[in-house]
């Protein structure tokens, strides 16, 4: 890609990420009939530990889950583990497209939390772009209607699990590697996993399911590692707006391999809160931009 600018790189580096993320969450569905949850984690995240903690061993990074005594290291963590529980017993009973709405309301919640404790200036204008972002979660979840179910509920819980990761990330020490914290991630995860199987019957499961979930763990490899590429090339600001084509594949996942079909008011508010959340991060950098031309 040499003729692109890093801005685009970032951009196409964050759609590959997006992917890689909502083919994962694709697998694990295509998974959820012949495996309980915690079991279903357990076996993804050994492979998926086992890929990363070789990568991280090739560039003689710390394998020792405590070598790094860090607060903030295992908030984030907490807010992982927790968040990706939540996540997945929503997706395992939800539509995918749903499901991943819902998730998409993160950089609202974000914005929010941010202004109302850390003191960050937020205007009018994005506080309506939240308020709208909201009305646009509850035309997925519709509480009190016939299609509503507590799943939405817990789908929404991961929302703020992930916000509590986003923000204890920026405050991570800056000497941890990043593949530090992805490999430690995924080996809480797994040991979640592996602890929470312990308490319900274990299913031997087809070879077809690990292969699914095998395939789950190379997706969410692929999702970490572009993630990370996103991060060390292009503008933030930028870069993070491409976020929002996981709705188009997850849409599309749903009805051609889960015959998952959104009705009008999915769809207006899969709309409503992608042009919200746009909308907040276009202000945001115009705010910043502002700020350094002072």
């Amino acid at each position: 890609m040499p003729n692109l600018s890093n801005n685009m790189r970032g951009a196409l580096f964050m759609m590959l990420s997006m992917v890689g993320y909502v083919l994962n969450d694709t697998m694990m569905k295509l998974a959820s009939p012949d495996i309980t949850l915690f079991q279903a984690v357990f076996v993804r995240g050994l492979i998926l530990t086992t890929a990363i903690g070789f990568l991280s061993w090739r560039r003689q990074t710390p394998l020792n889950p405590f070598a790094y005594k860090n607060p903030m290291l295992w908030l984030r963590v907490s807010g992982e583990v927790i968040g990706t529980i939540f996540f997945l017993t929503a997706l395992f009973n939800m539509p995918l497209a749903n499901v991943t709405a819902i998730l998409q309301a993160t950089s609202l919640v974000l914005t929010l939390v941010s202004a109302l404790f850390f003191g960050e200036r937020v205007g009018w204008r994005r506080y309506l772009a939240i308020v709208l972002g909201f009305i646009g979660v509850l035309l997925i979840v519709r509480p009190g209607s016939d299609g509503f179910t507590y799943f939405s509920l817990l789908a929404l819980a991961a929302v703020f699990m992930v916000v509590m990761r986003d923000l204890t990330t920026q405050r991570v020490a800056a000497h941890i590697p990043s593949i530090y914290l992805a490999y430690i991630t995924s080996f809480m995860i797994t040991l979640m996993g592996g602890v929470g199987s312990l308490f319900a019957p274990w299913q031997v499961p087809a070879w077809a399911t690990i292969g699914n979930l095998a395939v789950a763990a190379g997706f969410l490899f692929v999702g970490y590692l572009f993630s990370i590429m996103t991060m060390r090339v292009g503008e933030i600001g930028f870069v993070t707006l491409f976020r929002y084509t996981v709705l188009i594949w997850a849409i599309l996942i749903g009805i051609f391999v889960f015959g998952d079909i959104p009705d009008q008011l999915t769809l207006v508010g899969c709309a409503i809160i992608a042009g919200t959340g746009i909308y907040s991060l276009y202000r945001e950098r115009l705010v910043a931009t502002k700020r350094v031309a002072q």
